[in-house]
């Protein structure tokens, strides 16, 4: 009965989601013009162009078997067999949606246009020389200046591209496969977080909504699906570190950390969620406070080799926020865009999330362990079973939910920071694909999931069918 009676708040929350897109669509396309927002479809970068293509057919099966199979696979499945499961579902997601535009124009051209990364692969043939000489062009006025997408983030992502293109795996196709392949990965990486910091149940649970996220319409094939990626395994391998594995995986994640900083100057802000991770290892961390030797010397590797060849981060940076002001972002409202950037997260994360996050944050506010209950626990059903004190919770459910709650609430918090900062107004459907990971497994304190898992589906379909997506 409990679970019945908080259904409608689940309901008033997904309804809110469609509002707030709604209103970020009505206004951006009354109040403002073109040249006001520089977006063809507010609040999405892109255009409104319905059509179908070639995977269409195969969006539309995996969405029906993830719906249908999915919650009942991901509970019975052993967990070393759901993990590249997952993975694999998560793929064939990503490839279907971006091959309803076809394979040129979903996959093959999406990373060679002037602005991306293989537009100046000809540059990159003396590697050094090009990173000493990589801040010189960031700025519009300064000689031969770097399109957009280079510009705007350190050279550890465009550098990927060029290696890929050295060890014979050039052109957009191979580049658009491996942003694919690797981006998927971050569903499974986000799955072994919860799964150690808060539990198995949260996270067979959360398995699903992980694998349909809408999200796959802008990871497959944006360069920032693997940026979220890689920051997804920073975390995961400290929070298996923190969890008691061996300290090698707290270089590990040191060393990822410091690959995510020199990917995009934005995802240092994954720094946040860490520190959510070592908060909820805090036991592990106070026996085994060794494992910051391991972590802070995996983090400095790649800096130092980047700055030993000569780029200057730092530097990069503050000539980045000099030619963000000088192009879109001295054009586009702060007003509306603080708001619309978060029509855009509901776009990525869907209305189930909005749900999800509704019980994830009346979870972390409920009573803690020892403490009063909150001012009205005895009133709100959907958080009578947390303020419960966990001591009478024999099989530690209660613990379960607040802790993956807290992880929850991190990424959110670390969305919120961005979206302040104002360094991202617009594209955070994409921008923002690894922060907008970690809001997925809120879904796992959500009843009836194929129902929510449909509404996901469809919004997913009804996006890249509708809209064509850029960046």
């Amino acid at each position: 009965m409990t679970r019945l009676r908080s259904v409608p708040r689940d309901l008033y929350a997904a309804a809110a989601a469609v509002l707030l897109v709604a209103a970020a669509i009505l206004v951006g396309r009354n109040v403002y013009t073109f040249d006001d927002l520089i977006v063809g479809w507010p609040p999405l970068l892109g255009r409104w162009d319905p059509h179908l293509g070639p995977g269409t057919p195969a969006a539309v099966l995996v969405a029906a078997a993830v719906v249908a199979y999915g919650p009942a696979v991901a509970a019975r499945l052993r967990w070393r067999a759901l993990l590249p499961a997952a993975w694999g579902a998560a793929m064939a997601w990503t490839w279907s949606l971006a091959l309803i535009d076809g394979w040129e124009r979903g996959v093959a051209r999406r990373l060679t246009t002037g602005q991306e990364y293989l537009s100046v692969m000809d540059r990159w043939r003396d590697v050094p020389a090009t990173l000493r000489d990589f801040n010189g062009h960031i700025l519009l006025h300064s000689p031969d200046n770097w399109p957009a997408h280079v510009a705007g983030h350190p050279p550890g992502a465009t550098l990927t591209y060029v290696l890929l293109d050295r060890i014979g795996l050039g052109g957009g196709g191979w580049a658009g496969t491996f942003t694919i392949t690797v981006g998927a990965t971050a569903c499974v990486a986000v799955l072994v977080t919860v799964r150690a910091l808060a539990g198995e149940r949260p996270a067979r649970r959360a398995a699903p909504f992980l694998v349909l996220a809408p999200a796959a319409v802008w990871m497959g094939t944006s360069a920032d699906g693997y940026f979220a990626a890689v920051a997804a395994w920073s975390v995961a391998l400290l929070a298996l570190t923190v969890t008691g594995r061996s300290l090698w995986w707290a270089a590990g994640a040191g060393l990822l950390f410091g690959l995510t900083c020199y990917l995009s100057y934005g995802l240092t802000l994954v720094a946040v969620i860490g520190a959510a991770v070592l908060l909820l290892g805090r036991r592990g961390v106070r026996e085994r406070p060794v494992l910051f030797v391991p972590l802070l010397a995996g983090m400095a590797v790649v800096p130092v080799a980047f700055t030993a060849a000569g780029f200057d981060w730092w530097e990069a940076y503050h000539l980045l926020v000099e030619r963000y002001y000088e192009g879109a972002a001295a054009v586009r409202p702060y007003a509306y865009w603080v708001w619309a950037n978060l029509a855009c997260t509901v776009l990525i994360t869907g209305v189930a999330t909005a749900a999800g996050l509704r019980r994830a944050v009346a979870h972390l506010t409920a009573r803690r362990p020892g403490g009063p209950p909150a001012p009205d626990a005895a009133r709100s059903p959907d958080t009578a079973d947390t303020t419960a004190d966990v001591t009478r919770d024999p099989t530690g459910e209660a613990t379960e939910r607040a802790r993956l709650a807290l992880l929850v609430c991190a990424g959110l918090l670390t969305l919120l920071i961005a979206d302040l900062s104002g360094m991202s107004k617009a594209e955070t459907e994409r921008i923002w694909l690894p922060f907008a990971q970690w809001l997925l497994p809120a879904c796992a304190f959500l009843p009836h999931p194929r129902a929510w898992l449909t509404a996901q589906a469809i919004l997913a379909l009804l996006v890249n069918h509708l809209v064509a997506t850029g960046w």
